[in-house]
């Protein structure tokens, strides 16, 4: 199975958990890694090239840091280009059966999540629109990646979380 990995992370060279998951993913066979804001710092997408790589893997994962409660600005900016009617959905659609995945890292902690956290909504409640994506295009929606306390997790931490990600990566 071929995966495509589209990172969004507009600040990635001050990440601390993309920029070591992206590193660690980069070893892996069959896996692509895109990374949005490097590849387009403009924010003009090249919607033909896109498209293309989303035809060329079987699973697409999207990672990114959770952003005010959604995805950084340029992954919205992408799904609104690139996701055209007659490719990605309605009459000829091409992502069609593929599977779509999220690989999140969020600053709160998980418990924060919840009705009774700060939140007040679970982390799914929050990807609604992202999982109504995968309705509409008519991929198979596979559960979430999260790392949740990202900011305050030491580098072990976040290594083991990059070695978990791996698996689920893998996962067929």
């Amino acid at each position: 199975m071929k995966t495509l990995i589209i990172v969004a992370h507009p600040n990635l060279n001050e990440s601390k958990v993309n920029a070591i998951w992206k590193e660690r993913l980069e070893q892996e066979e069959n896996v692509t890694i895109h990374d949005l804001y490097g590849k387009y710092p403009t924010g003009e997408i090249d919607v033909e090239k896109e498209q293309s790589l989303l035809l060329g893997h079987d699973r697409i994962l999207f990672q990114f840091p959770f952003y005010w409660f959604s995805t950084p600005s340029l992954l919205k900016k992408w799904q609104d280009e690139v996701y055209k009617y007659g490719f990605a959905y309605g009459t000829g659609n091409q992502l069609k059966g593929k599977e779509y995945g999220l690989v999140i890292s969020a600053g709160k902690p998980e418990e924060s999540y919840s009705p009774e956290g700060s939140s007040k909504y679970t982390i799914e409640q929050f990807l609604l629109p992202l999982s109504a994506t995968v309705l509409l295009t008519e991929m198979k929606y596979l559960d979430p990646f999260v790392l949740y306390r990202a900011p305050h997790i030491s580098e072990r931490e976040i290594r083991e979380s990059a070695e978990e990600l791996v698996v689920y990566v893998k996962k067929q």
